[in-house]
């Protein structure tokens, strides 16, 4: 089970933050070597490390996680689509939101660039009108969308069904 979270959490810091390096230096605050041994399940992180490393997922989306892992250890075929899982529902979910107009949809980053290619990031919330209890599902898309995505729902809502078909 740790190996799933590890390769969940190392897919968010790719996302949010471009590299493992940078985030683990930067924000963890820890030496790479620590950083290793916790991915190979030979150390454990103090209590502060692991609440940064939570806070790469809003509540919804750590919710997911935990329904992710728990699935993994019911039915352990799903391990190695984990990850694979873990995305698509989000992109479900958000969908489902989407179009039952449950949600906001905003970019909340403009641009950044990874692997040589430009993305946004964006921010699909339901918001129930109490502090702190919102549900929120962030992704990364190709900032080439961002001009059909910006107030385009049906744009949206096809590139996550072409994303969810992936």
């Amino acid at each position: 089970m740790h190996t799933i979270y590890v390769e969940i959490v190392c897919q968010e810091i790719k996302e949010k933050y471009g590299s493992e390096a940078s985030f683990v230096s930067n924000t963890l605050g820890i030496d790479w070597a620590k950083w290793e041994a916790w991915k190979e399940n030979h150390t454990v992180l103090p209590p502060e490390v692991n609440q940064k490393i939570n806070h790469l997922f809003s509540d919804y989306e750590w919710m997911l996680v935990q329904k992710v892992l728990r699935q993994t250890i019911i039915y352990p075929e799903k391990r190695l689509l984990a990850l694979t899982e873990y995305r698509k529902m989000k992109l479900v979910i958000a969908k489902d939101w989407i179009e039952h107009q449950l949600s906001q949809v905003e970019v909340i980053q403009q641009e950044q660039e990874l692997d040589g290619k430009q993305w946004i990031n964006l921010k699909v919330t339901i918001a129930y009108g109490e502090w702190g209890f919102d549900d929120v599902l962030t992704f990364r898309v190709p900032a080439v969308l961002q001009h059909a995505l910006s107030g385009e729902k049906q744009a949206l809502l096809e590139w996550m069904g072409e994303s969810i078909d992936q």
